[in-house]
């Protein structure tokens, strides 16, 4: 039986906010337990590539609760977070007044398309998206729109689920995300098919080799992909040429 929150072609952004207002309020509650905690780790490294100085203005795409724009802003730099989910940015900018207590310029929160990022050319001294590119209807032109908006000698840093190479460890990671993981989302979040859509949107995304190739064809330099738990998650990560 096909999952209910994946649809392929013009249907899937319906779909994927569909599954994030039905997440949203467990969704750091589970990415914990899902993960083990691990995926705090993964973040911090994300940040870490980013290299961020002061006043680097960073776009964090598919922002959802807001993990990484708030890691990126509390560096120094200057962020704007972007998500298409309502539910996800609520949750978001009631973490930014938490941490920001009056309007600030390091961060802010904003809907819109990671398909159609609505700044101009060369606007970013940096770009990130965490497992947000898997979700999108084509992860090409959202990779597309990431080199467009950042500016020469920008990094770009991509973290979502892989394809471990090794078919063993591939098959027990893909029982795992097929049986453990719907199971926690039943227990936590009441609905194990919300988290049965990771399993099922990973099939149809080609994953970590895939998105280093496309950066290469985009000719990012310094291309490389970061692999964790045996390819199980990966980081993408590029430059545009300076």
């Amino acid at each position: 039986m096909s999952n209910i929150f994946y649809a392929p072609g013009e249907q899937r952004a319906a779909k994927v906010n569909d599954l994030f207002a039905a997440i949203a309020p467990r969704y750091d509650l589970l990415n914990d337990l899902q993960s083990f905690g691990l995926h705090r780790r993964w973040k911090r490294r994300v940040v870490e590539l980013a290299a961020v100085q002061d006043g680097v203005r960073a776009l964090d795409l598919c922002c959802g609760t807001g993990d990484l724009a708030l890691a990126l802003a509390q560096q120094g730099a200057e962020v704007t977070g972007l998500d298409f989910s309502p539910a996800m940015l609520a949750i978001a900018e009631a973490r930014r007044q938490r941490h920001f207590k009056s309007p600030s310029a390091k961060l802010k929160f904003m809907p819109g398309d990671a398909q159609q990022i609505p700044f101009p050319d060369a606007s970013f001294d940096l770009v990130t998206v965490g497992y947000g590119l898997r979700n999108l209807t084509s992860w090409e032109t959202g990779l597309a729109e990431m080199c467009r908006v950042a500016k020469p000698g920008a990094r770009l840093v991509v973290l979502d689920f892989g394809k471990p190479a090794n078919v063993l460890w591939r098959t027990i990671y893909f029982t795992h995300l097929k049986c453990s993981v719907p199971l926690i989302g039943l227990l936590f979040c009441s609905n194990a098919q919300a988290y049965a859509y990771i399993l099922e949107s990973l099939k149809n995304y080609p994953a970590q080799r895939a998105v280093a190739g496309q950066m290469q064809a985009l000719k990012l330099v310094n291309v490389r992909v970061i692999n964790f738990l045996g390819g199980a998650m990966a980081i993408n990560y590029g430059e545009k040429p300076a």
